[in-house]
């Protein structure tokens, strides 16, 4: 497929390759060049984090544990 740069630089992603990608309006995309070619990579806006979130269940509190691993407060 081929597509023109616009002269502000912009181009357009053809639509039926917008669609067999899943690239939608606001999508951003990682662009870098490499031996001449330009290649542009979907970039997961997901934090990795939060796909893990809240998976590990503790049958005591936050502040329970950290006194077991840091021990008891000094009182000053």
């Amino acid at each position: 497929m081929k597509t023109i740069v616009s002269e502000k630089g912009q181009v357009t992603i053809p639509k039926p390759l917008r669609d067999r990608l899943g690239i939608r309006p606001g999508q951003v995309l990682e662009l870098w060049e490499e031996k001449g070619r330009l290649t542009a990579v979907k970039v997961s806006l997901e934090d990795p984090v939060s796909s893990v979130y809240g998976i590990l269940k503790l049958d005591r509190s936050t502040d329970d544990l950290m006194r077991t691993l840091r021990g008891p407060a000094d009182p000053q």
